[in-house]
């Protein structure tokens, strides 16, 4: 049987080192590591892997761009998101960007093993945690306000959050400027804030932004 092929995104090298070990000693086949959304498009191009392992918050496009991409370029690649984010819209958002399956970096081994060998068999792998809280985010009275936001809002949203300029989100996500500047001024009345600290700190409250205090914004 042919070991699945795996390529690697985060964009810390030690937790990559350490899944690439965790991944071999499983019997699985690690193809690559990228530390970028816009470096997993061009490995996942060149190498076409059955499995990418994608965290979220990462330099430049992220993993959340980067998922929506590949979904739509290479559908045969499965992606799974393994990240910090457990609550807030992203899960539900990024399954609906084309996700296939969902894990918190704090999951056992063996979950991990199990979603990588499941997607790739044309399933869909949420850890039991996030589809707990899936399923009650779909009450009445539980979404949130960034449920409002479209696909692009969101990711426009994300980066603006991360501290990246205008002019640079223009060019990565091919955008002109004045469009990233309605952007802007579409969250700003659509989250009921008055300027781009207030969209941070709202970003940083629902969960957007991964390795940053809540009540610091540090």
């Amino acid at each position: 049987m042919a070991k699945i092929r795996v390529l690697l995104v985060d964009d810390h090298d030690l937790i990559r080192y350490g899944l690439r070990r965790l991944l071999e000693d499983k019997g699985l086949e690690v193809v690559d590591e990228a530390n970028s959304g816009e470096l997993a498009m061009e490995k996942v191009r060149k190498l076409k892997p059955d499995v990418v392992l994608m965290d979220v918050n990462m330099p430049g496009i992220g993993g959340y761009e980067a998922t929506s991409r590949i979904s739509v370029t290479h559908p045969e690649c499965k992606v799974i998101i393994l990240t910090a984010h457990s609550d807030g819209p992203l899960p539900r958002r990024l399954l609906e960007a084309g996700a296939a399956g969902y894990l918190t970096k704090g999951c056992p081994v063996e979950t991990m093993i199990e979603a990588i060998r499941k997607v790739n068999s044309g399933q869909r792998y949420i850890e039991a945690n996030i589809a707990q809280k899936l399923a009650l985010s779909m009450l009445p009275g539980e979404g949130s306000v960034l449920d409002t936001l479209s696909q692009r809002e969101l990711q426009v949203l994300m980066m603006i959050s991360r501290g990246i300029r205008t002019n640079q989100i223009s060019e990565m996500l091919s955008l002109s400027p004045k469009t990233v500047s309605t952007y802007r001024a579409r969250l700003h009345e659509k989250l009921d804030v008055s300027n781009d600290v207030e969209m941070m700190h709202l970003a940083i409250k629902h969960g957007l932004l991964e390795g940053i205090d809540s009540e610091s914004g540090k």
